[in-house]
């Protein structure tokens, strides 16, 4: 009989949708029916990492011997059927498997990154070497000298992969010429932009492709000690990780004297405590010397001056995790993908009023049209596409009519966003593109370090203004002082986190400037998000006397018998929506 194998996702969506439970069902019905006692190590159950499609968790793909079928949304309750009529009888359950939205999600993507994320279990080292783990860290340290491992990684392009771009091959090169003692490499895990979760799931799905490529790196370099930075927050994920260091250890991958190579080179964890700030490198580097986490002037750089005032490599979970698929597969590989000037491929999260939200990975240079459509699934709401915000809080917002635009580095840069570490979120009509940058501003402005005056007192001026617009009580030179401020801002800032802070003001005005004009000098919301400048009325010909908003009122400002028409006060009204939210019958109006 052939191999049986089922993977249950155990990323965070497949944990909340109930993926353990899921997986305990597997595993209690293939023992009762004896499958795996008969099969003995042909048949598995084992949990993986994020299989993408968070949309759709619980996901679970099951495999006998090469057929492969994929099932979505399922439950405890329906894991019996699945084993008896597919795995028992050889017919897969239609309605539970893929359709053509899940075929769709999955067409026009390209996995390099997470061809192995969703697909081995994650606690377990034998699974990633069954898959070429580790050879490309065996391939280097023994036939491989560091200028040809470094000579690989710029040959391919590669640049990094938590914001700034820079390339790779050119940030190990220049820390392998510093001739200081000792060297540094460190991997920074500390993802903080509101809806990214990219390097989270890949350490939770495959945290062993960081290690190697942490293991290349540092060879390449010549550091013998690396570090991991990353937020206690991701509790999973650090759990995987030490799994992963100490398997790496017991297996000679780490450690002294490296598969007999005289290389040594061993990781540390330093948990951060959710600092924004410590994304930047700096910053990051003083928090893991026990200082506060800060940023310093550049120059130095880094790869000169870093950790402990020595010479340090710095790069994102992503950039790290794609370095072994690239001395596997070779340089002319990752190239072929991409752009020109932006090289392989990109995995980025896709939250927001989207109908398929999850983790993609997408050649560079893909258009932001076929990400929301064709992979996305369009607008879940099915009001009208109204921008992308790209980058988090030091990105910008990119209207419905960019769509068309090439997803790299250069072309977002071009329309005043970023690529940045990876987050993409999608907004509908009902998204206020004020209220949107308020948001991100109130975000940096309470992230800020407070070091620097621009960043730490221009923050707040801006939040300040954006606060008054809407409110309803905008000034007619808000948008100036707002466009103005926001360049003083960006240019005396210390860090990136004041210099890309006004991003978001900046954008929104550029090709929402009307949005802004409404609020300042009609004191509208068009999209009726701002509290302040939303009036809210019954409207008796269409209300039924239900009771609802009066139950839903939280200061009583609504009244009416049973059945018939009931009435809002406006002066008691706080303006909350809850009227709003709970009516069936449409009858509450909203201007």
């Amino acid at each position: 009989m052939e191999k049986i194998r089922v993977k249950v996702c155990m990323g965070p969506a497949g944990i909340l949708a109930g993926g353990a439970q899921v997986l305990s069902a597997f595993e209690k019905e293939l023992k009762d029916k004896k499958i795996c006692v008969e099969l003995k190590s042909g048949c598995s159950a084992h949990k993986v990492g994020c299989r993408g499609l968070c949309a759709k968790d619980v996901l679970v793909e099951v495999a006998i011997g090469d057929n492969k079928t994929s099932y979505q949304s399922i439950k405890p309750e329906m894991v019996q059927r699945i084993v008896e009529e597919h795995i028992i009888g050889g017919k897969p359950v239609a309605e539970w498997g893929e359709d053509q939205n899940y075929r769709n999600f999955f067409k026009k993507q390209v996995k390099v990154l997470l061809s192995d994320c969703g697909e081995i279990d994650p606690e377990d080292i034998n699974a990633y070497i069954a898959v070429h783990g580790y050879e490309a860290a065996t391939k280097v340290l023994t036939s491989m000298t560091p200028e040809e491992t470094i000579k690989i990684v710029e040959d391919s392009g590669i640049r990094g992969r938590g914001g700034a771009g820079f390339p790779t091959g050119y940030k190990w090169k220049q820390c392998r010429r510093d001739p200081n003692e000792p060297k540094y490499i460190i991997c920074n895990a500390d993802e903080g932009d509101p809806g990214a979760f990219m390097d989270r799931a890949v350490i939770e799905g495959n945290p062993h492709s960081v290690i190697e490529g942490m293991i290349i790196g540092a060879y390449a370099i010549g550091s013998h000690d690396g570090y991991v930075y990353i937020r206690a927050e991701y509790p999973l994920a650090v759990e995987r990780l030490e799994m992963a260091i100490t398997q790496s250890r017991q297996a000679g991958f780490l450690g002294k004297n490296i598969l007999g190579t005289g290389f040594d080179f061993d990781i540390k964890i330093n948990l951060g405590a959710g600092a924004f700030v410590c994304g930047e490198s700096t910053a990051l580097m003083r928090s893991i010397e026990g200082k506060r986490g800060m940023p310093r002037p550049t120059p130095p750089r880094s790869v000169n001056k870093g950790l402990w005032g020595k010479p340090t490599v710095l790069n994102n979970v992503e950039t790290f995790a794609n370095i072994p698929y690239i001395i596997r597969n070779g340089a002319k590989w990752f190239a072929s993908y991409g752009t020109e000037k932006s090289k392989g491929t990109k995995v980025f999260a896709l939250t927001g009023k989207i109908k398929n939200p999850g983790l993609i990975e997408v050649p560079m240079g893909i258009t932001m049209k076929e990400i929301i459509y064709d992979i996305g699934g369009g607008i879940d709401s099915g009001k009208k596409l109204k921008a992308v915000q790209t980058g988090g809080p030091s990105g910008g917002c990119i209207p419905a009519s960019l769509m068309d635009i090439k997803v790299d580095f250069e072309s977002l840069a071009e329309v005043g966003s970023i690529v940045g570490s990876g987050g993409m979120i999608v907004l509908d009509e009902d998204d206020c593109m004020v209220s949107m940058a308020k948001y991100f501003l109130q975000f940096t402005q309470d992230e800020s370090c407070g070091k620097c005056v621009p960043c730490r007192i221009g923050t707040k001026r801006l939040y300040e203004i954006l606060e008054r617009i809407t409110k309803g009580k905008g000034k007619e030179n808000d948008i100036d002082l707002l466009q103005e401020l926001g360049k003083d801002v960006a240019d005396a800032s210390l860090c990136g986190l004041g210099q890309s802070a006004p991003n978001p003001i900046i954008s929104t005005i550029k090709y929402f400037r009307e949005e802004y004009e409404a609020h300042i000098f009609h004191k509208k919301c068009p999209a009726k998000v701002c509290r302040d400048l939303v009036t809210y009325s019954i409207i008796e010909k269409v209300c039924k006397g239900c009771g609802a908003c009066i139950r839903a009122c939280p200061v009583n400002a609504i009244s009416g018998e049973k059945k018939k028409p009931h009435k809002l006060n406006q002066e008691t009204c706080i303006r909350c929506g809850s009227c709003f939210d709970v009516c069936k019958f449409k009858s509450v109006g909203r201007e």
